[in-house]
């Protein structure tokens, strides 16, 4: 197996696969002393429209860092691993609350995940756009 960076606006097959199976992920941001939080996750990849998109409650920790950094956004990373395979996006992430937004990132991790969220009106997605894509597989 070898290590690769992929091409975010054509990543190869094995890899777009890789971010369909059901892996338990993590989401690392930066507290605001610059010192990393790492949570476990689901996220889902669109890679057509270059977004990663994990759905979290507005009052967590991660949602709290990625607002704190403005309104460019936040560098964020998400990564999974599965024995020697592992992938990672990084990107620039934002906190979206529109319902549309919400509904379709709850709809995207039911697929990816087998299972509806439970309706909760403080559930928002932080929505983030893929600049790096790399891995191993």
């Amino acid at each position: 197996m070898a290590a690769y960076p992929q091409d975010p606006d054509a990543p190869d097959a094995s890899y777009l696969t890789f971010w369909q199976e059901r892996h338990l992920c993590t989401l690392t941001t930066l507290r605001s002393d610059g010192t990393p939080h790492v949570v476990p996750v689901g996220v889902t990849y669109d890679a057509e429209a270059r977004l990663a998109r994990v759905i979290t409650l507005k009052s967590s920790a991660k949602v709290r860092h990625v607002l704190a950094a403005g309104a460019d956004g936040a560098h964020v990373a998400v990564c999974q691993v599965d024995g020697g395979r592992w992938a990672t996006l990084e990107g620039l992430a934002q906190v979206r609350t529109e319902p549309e937004r919400v509904g379709d990132a709850e709809r995207r991790y039911a697929t990816r995940y087998g299972r509806t969220p439970t309706p909760n009106p403080d559930r928002v997605v932080i929505e983030i756009a893929v600049t790096r894509a790399m891995g191993r597989g």
